[in-house]
């Protein structure tokens, strides 16, 4: 299963907005890779834009602090499972998804539209 994490500009705590984190943690058996994220600096449809970026690299699942309905739709069509982060670092996050602690995402945000 390959996870993704928003991550902050220290690259270990979770960033609180997805759609312009400045990185995302992709986790994969024991493998950890952080990559930029290309929506980040969009001028607008960022959300959307995360989204499919996440859903073009195979993500089967996300963990996150929340998430907009519009990328919540492209999520839920790419059958992407949405997870609600209970600790401040990405790392925490992902023990807890392993054991089985985390809870799916299920309220949405209608989204920041063009606001950073």
């Amino acid at each position: 299963m390959k996870i993704a994490i928003p991550l902050d500009e220290n690259r270990q705590d979770v960033c609180i907005v997805l759609a312009r984190a400045p990185y995302f943690l992709f986790h994969e058996g024991e493998e950890n890779t952080i990559v930029e994220n290309p929506a980040a600096q969009s001028q607008g449809g960022a959300g959307i834009q995360a989204a499919q970026f996440l859903v073009d690299s195979e993500v089967n699942a996300l963990i996150t602090v929340r998430c907009g309905q519009n990328a919540a739709d492209v999520f839920q069509a790419a059958g992407v499972e949405v997870y609600k982060t209970i600790h401040k670092t990405a790392l925490e996050n992902l023990s807890a998804l392993e054991e089985g602690k985390l809870e799916k995402l299920t309220q949405f945000h209608g989204g920041f539209h063009g606001l950073k």
